[in-house]
This record gives C-alpha cells, structure tokens and sequence, in this order.
C-alpha cells in the first residue's frame, strides 16, 4: 500500500501544525478566533487550509490505488510526494510575518495539480 506513508506523512505535518496554533494561542492568551493577531491568523488559516484540501485527496488517492490493484505506483508516490511538498511549501509561506508568496503559489499549484490529476484519473477509471 503506498497512501498509508502519505497519509502518516501527511497525519504528521497536521499535528505539528496543530501544535504550533496551540502554542500560539497560549503565547497570546486566545481561546477563541484569533484576538487580532496577525501570527495567530496565519497559524489558523495554514492549519484549516491543510484540513481543507488533504482529507479529500487522501480519498482520491486511495481510491486509485484500490483501483489500481498494485499498478501505477510510481505515479502514486508522485502525487503523493507533490501533495507532501505542496503542504510543505503552503505551510511555510503562508506561516511568516512578510508572507512568502513563492511558497505559497508553490503549494497551492501542487495541491491542486494532484486534486485535479487524481480526481481525473478517478473519474477515468471509475467510467471507462
């Protein structure tokens, strides 16, 4: 099975991404929204924004692999490995103070790249 190690991967930048809104959030003395602060607000949104996208193309990717009964593998670890990055790369961008708006595009260029090709490739298979 190759979307389990995504997933893991994956599972694991969600949790540090967690973790650092928390610490956030405890630094500041927020609960609640994002108390104004502009650190907090990129925490929240980086953090949503993976919650947003990485569930539902974990889906699409297992689905083709489920599909492809062990075929395609190298194309699957591609996609895999783009989404990783893409995460990566948004996370990182979006997370400074002076937003880094290279990263960003790079993540999400990739993240929908991989949305689009897997959701594609599904379709093909799932009709044809």
């Amino acid at each position: 099975m190759i979307t389990p190690i995504y997933a893991a991967l994956l599972a694991l930048l969600f949790l540090y991404l967690s973790f650092r809104t928390i610490g956030v959030r405890r630094a500041l003395k927020v609960g609640i929204g994002d108390g104004g602060d502009k650190a907090l607000s990129r925490a929240m949104r980086v953090h949503a924004n993976f919650a947003e996208y990485v569930p539902l193309i974990l889906l699409l990717l297992l689905m083709l692999e489920l599909q492809l009964a062990g075929g395609a593998s190298l194309m699957l670890h591609v996609l895999g490995l783009a989404l990783v990055i893409g995460r990566c790369a948004h996370a990182y961008g979006v997370s400074q103070p002076e937003e880094v708006l290279h990263f960003r595009k790079v993540g999400v260029v990739l993240t929908f790249l991989v949305l689009l090709i897997a959701s594609l490739w599904n379709l093909v298979l799932a009709v044809f």
